[in-house]
């Protein structure tokens, strides 16, 4: 068996995200347990509280939904583990990837750091993205049937000074801008222009672009002062779409630069597919979006959800 870890990103929290999975399993229980002792009450209720019963507006912040999902996923995976009476080794788990915050983890299930430090990374990743994007009115504007040279010639027409960069590839045909709220309006009117579909994204800030440089100041901190290991496997860099390198350093590095350029995950899957034969690809909750990415980006290769527990209809 060779399986490759999918574990999403922000945008895929749902109110009721693994409720199912710890009500099933003493394992994925234990990881929210576990969640809710690190955090306390910084969230200003229990993160278990918050995933399975909302409410929605507050889950959707983005100093809340980072940690939620992060929990959510290493809880699917301990729950999927315990259902199947296996170890990750058992399981064949040769590489992990995530999308955007979904790297961490990542990293974390490739052993380069502990769940709680883990958690209390995208805690702070969390609201200094979230206090950056407060700082400056900007915005996101997924744009469908681009590719890599017509997102930036958008942006190159609509900047006019201000900050407009691409931001995230996530398939081809999709690719999502970032920048002040200015410019992501002019570039609504350009895209239209140039026919595409542009689709203001409902989102705190422009996430992936300069205007992150302060949040990226305050992770380098908390990275300089995190116990980071060589992963146990391959975990793909957004950055990059390569794997992370063996050194710590490098890792921190590349975790810094994610906030502030482009997520290449449509190249990080690609990588996968091409490099490992054979592999069975699986998405860890919460939500479906890596597998409709998938489709997109490479038709033949089947992604198995696991939103929810086998056992639940």
């Amino acid at each position: 068996m060779t399986t490759v870890l999918l574990c999403p990103g922000q945008g895929a929290q749902a109110v009721g995200m693994s409720k199912q999975w710890c009500e099933t399993s003493d394992a994925a229980r234990a990881i929210f347990d576990l969640a809710d002792a690190t955090l306390g009450d910084s969230l200003g209720a229990p993160l278990s509280q918050l995933c399975f019963e909302g409410p929605a507006e507050t889950l959707n912040r983005t100093d809340v939904s980072q940690p939620a999902i992060y929990t959510a996923s290493v809880a699917c995976l301990a729950g999927w583990l315990e259902s199947e009476n296996l170890t990750k080794d058992e399981l064949g788990i040769v590489a992990t990837a995530g999308l955007s915050l979904g790297e961490y983890t990542a990293l974390h299930l490739a052993d380069a750091f502990s769940f709680e430090d883990g958690l209390r990374l995208v805690a702070l990743r969390g609201r200094a993205m979230q206090d950056a994007a407060e700082a400056v009115d900007s915005s996101m504007v997924a744009l469908i049937g681009a590719d890599e040279e017509s997102a930036n010639a958008v942006c190159d027409k609509a900047r006019e000074g201000d900050v407009l960069v691409a931001a995230n590839f996530n398939a081809p045909g999709q690719v999502v801008i970032s920048g002040s709220a200015s410019a992501c309006d002019r570039a609504e009117t350009v895209a239209s222009e140039m026919g595409l579909r542009a689709t203001r994204l409902s989102v705190a800030g422009a996430f992936h672009s300069p205007i992150m440089a302060p949040a990226a100041d305050r992770l380098a901190e908390a990275l300089a002062a995190t116990q980071i290991d060589a992963p146990s496997r391959i975990v793909m860099s957004n950055v990059t779409a390569q794997p992370h390198t063996n050194t710590p350093d490098d890792i921190r590095l590349r975790l810094v630069e994610q906030l502030t350029s482009p997520v290449r995950w449509a190249a990080c899957c690609e990588h996968l597919v091409k490099s490992i034969d054979g592999a069975s690809f699986h998405e860890l909750a919460p939500g479906k979006t890596l597998a409709g990415m998938m489709r997109r980006i490479d038709r033949g290769t089947k992604v198995v959800g696991h939103n929810e527990p086998a056992t639940v209809s």
